[in-house]
């Protein structure tokens, strides 16, 4: 297994193909919600995944501040079906947060889903805001300070 970070310009057309269609496949049809998955922020983001055998595991995309937030943002995170319940997720979190705070040195904002919370906070992300729904999803705003 190998982790690896690119920005949309550096990915090949079949790393695209594998990083759109995971997403899709978990936020669209998973979760059964018609919303816009592929946008311009694509384009800012450094794209984070873990690959198998050519088999996407967990993926993630980290956004610049000033672009989706005022803050640098981690979104999009995902571990594909057949690696869950095996720490990916956690690993995942990891990787993004540290890649984001070396290159950034800034906050990071996400947007989470109400109920992954307790699984932000054992990264050291912090509740921020009420609950809100979104696309039919309770979701809440978190931070993770960076120091």
């Amino acid at each position: 297994m190998e982790w690896l970070h690119k920005s949309f310009h550096e990915l090949h057309q079949m790393e695209i193909y594998a990083l759109f269609k995971a997403r899709v496949d978990v936020f669209v049809v998973e979760q059964q919600c018609a919303y816009p998955e592929v946008d311009e922020f694509d384009l800012q983001a450094t794209h984070i995944w873990l690959h198998d055998n050519q088999k996407m595991v967990a993926y993630a995309r980290i956004l610049p501040a000033n672009s989706k937030y005022q803050e640098v943002s981690i979104g999009r995170v995902l571990v594909t079906n057949n690696y869950r319940g095996k720490g990916y997720g956690k690993q995942l979190m990891k990787q993004a947060v540290h890649y984001a705070a070396n290159h950034f040195k800034s906050n990071i904002k996400i947007q989470a889903q109400q109920y992954l919370a307790t699984f932000y906070q054992s990264v050291g992300f912090k509740q921020i805001s009420p609950a809100y729904l979104e696309d039919g999803i309770w979701h809440i705003d978190m931070i993770w300070e960076h120091k």
